[in-house]
């Protein structure tokens, strides 16, 4: 039996780090440099690092550094933060390929990497492999083809399969079939209750016992400011989106106090089983973030260091909302999508 093809390239030790391009508005004309950044990006850096960043040789103003926090700026002038590179938290970079065809290639993607962009991982992410695998390819033809991209995402703790699109075609058409499920929870869709083309199943491990083989579960899931996550962390809220996970019990182990449970969402909200299986009183085994409630065990900054980073950058925890604990869930395509 042939082994499974793999792709990946080891990380380097630093990123290429950031640019951010800003373009000064007429409402922020006559505002210094600092005043610029400090009130409009102030969840990036508090005063004092923005005032190490300008000292830094890191904003430029019209393509020309600029060290003067003072400066005033004029209607048009274009600005741009440098971030410097900066060395990614660690995270796997061989990614398994289950299946691939002209329209969509199948990866089974490990726990620890992160599918799109995004916080303190710029780099390390299954869309910069894929990127790496397309441009290492010989042939002309490979180079003028848009490199695959994911069609969906999987939480960074989170294993199981990736679907990823090669094509336009493919990727809108995946992309209509992920949505309609969200869609019909929402009442924007069919009536029927059958999870349409695609559906999403979980394996995760949970603390207690559930006593009910099948408990349904449609608590909405909203955000809440959070200390440490700049756009706010997803919560069990009544005010907020509907979802709804179905959760079956495979097995019981009533010597560790634990549920092996398998879970069908229809709906796919951030964090959604680890709210919805926290929500019922039975979080995530080893879960560090949310507690019995789908609520986060603490609202306070007592875990946060606040000193400063390299570019003036207030130090970041590792990303708290995706933190998996002991056995975070597997996730599972079933294999029920319809040729393109």
């Amino acid at each position: 039996m042939a082994s499974p093809k793999k792709i990946g390239i080891p990380w380097p030790e630093f990123n290429d780090g950031l640019s951010y391009d800003d373009v000064v508005r007429p409402s922020d004309a006559g505002l210094t440099l600092i005043e610029f950044y400090s009130t409009k990006y102030k969840s990036s850096a508090p005063l004092q690092g923005w005032l190490q960043r300008i000292k830094s040789d890191q904003i430029t103003l019209d393509a020309r550094v600029v060290t003067d926090p003072n400066t005033i700026l004029r209607v048009g002038s274009k600005l741009v933060y440098h971030r410097i590179p900066w060395k990614e938290p660690d995270a796997p970079h061989t990614i398994e390929v289950l299946y691939e065809d002209d329209d969509i290639i199948a990866l089974n993607k490990p726990s620890g990497l992160q599918v799109l962009p995004g916080g303190l991982f710029q780099q390390r992410t299954v869309l910069t492999q894929l990127q790496w695998e397309t441009n290492n390819k010989s042939t002309i033809e490979a180079h003028q083809k848009p490199h695959p991209v994911p069609v969906h995402r999987l939480g960074r703790g989170t294993s199981g399969i990736l679907l990823c699109a090669k094509t336009k075609l493919a990727r809108a058409r995946l992309a209509s079939y992920f949505a309609d499920g969200t869609s019909r929870i929402e009442g924007k869709g069919h009536t029927n209750q059958e999870l349409g083309k695609i559906a999403k199943i979980y394996r995760a491990l949970v603390s207690g016992i559930i006593n009910n083989d099948q408990v349904t579960i449609n608590q909405p899931i909203g955000m809440v400011k959070y200390p440490g996550v700049a756009k706010g962390l997803y919560v069990a809220s009544q005010s907020g989106k509907p979802a709804l996970s179905v959760v079956h019990v495979l097995e019981r182990n009533v010597k560790e106090n634990s549920t092996l449970v398998q879970v069908k969402i229809q709906s796919g909200r951030p964090h959604q089983i680890r709210i919805h299986l926290s929500f019922i009183g039975h979080p995530l085994l080893g879960d560090p973030l949310y507690a019995v409630g789908g609520q986060p065990k603490c609202l306070d900054c007592d875990f946060l260091d606040e000193s400063f980073a390299e570019d003036g950058k207030l130090r970041e925890i590792d990303n708290p909302s995706e933190v998996i604990g002991h056995l975070g869930p597997m996730w599972i395509l079933k294999w029920s999508w319809v040729r393109i």
